[in-house]
């Protein structure tokens, strides 16, 4: 099921953090409960996922891309990801999280977030090629940043890392190629 309770918590909670720029951080703590483990008494991999979403939320409307969203009726879809998992977590651990924008290009917004055990230890990090959607399909970046009241914002220019994934991506056929 959802974590729908944790991510009204997680937006309750950070209701009053300072608004950030574009591509500021967002730091936010989570634990782990039994519920998100696997049959290996480890955070679930799926799970994983849903919990980013509980950092993207809040981080969505500290950038001002929440009201946006609401004023002009969009919506927000993952458009894919890469993620890296390192280290397990197991229940009652505590995670802290942290996201951030990378940039964006003619179509979609790409967010890094991380998991930090409290080791020190960096337990997942994950690449999200995110789109703004309307009835129509995506919504341009130039169109939401507008809306956001950052017309005038020159994306950043991602890692290596990040380039070479995008660049990746675009390569990759849609929709796969049936095997033979």
């Amino acid at each position: 099921m959802y974590p729908v309770v944790r991510l009204l918590f997680q937006s309750w909670r950070h209701r009053a953090d300072p608004p950030l720029p574009l591509v500021g951080e967002h730091r936010s703590r989570h634990l782990c409960w039994p519920w998100d483990l696997d049959i290996f008494l480890e955070l679930n991999n799926g799970r994983t996922l849903s919990l980013y979403d509980l950092g993207r939320v809040p981080w969505a409307r500290r950038i001002g891309l929440t009201p946006a969203l609401r004023r002009e009726g969009w919506q927000v879809a993952v458009a894919g990801a890469s993620v890296r998992w390192r280290k397990r977590v197991h229940a009652f651990q505590p995670i802290a999280m942290r996201t951030r924008a990378l940039g964006w290009d003619h179509r979609f917004f790409y967010v890094e977030q991380s998991m930090w055990l409290p080791s020190g230890d960096c337990a997942s990090h994950i690449l999200i090629r995110s789109a703004v959607t309307d009835a129509n399909g995506i919504v341009v970046p130039a169109r939401v940043l507008a809306a956001m009241g950052q017309q005038d914002a020159a994306p950043p220019d991602p890692p290596p890392w990040a380039r070479a994934w995008i660049e990746a991506e675009s390569l990759r056929p849609w929709p796969p190629m049936p095997q033979a």
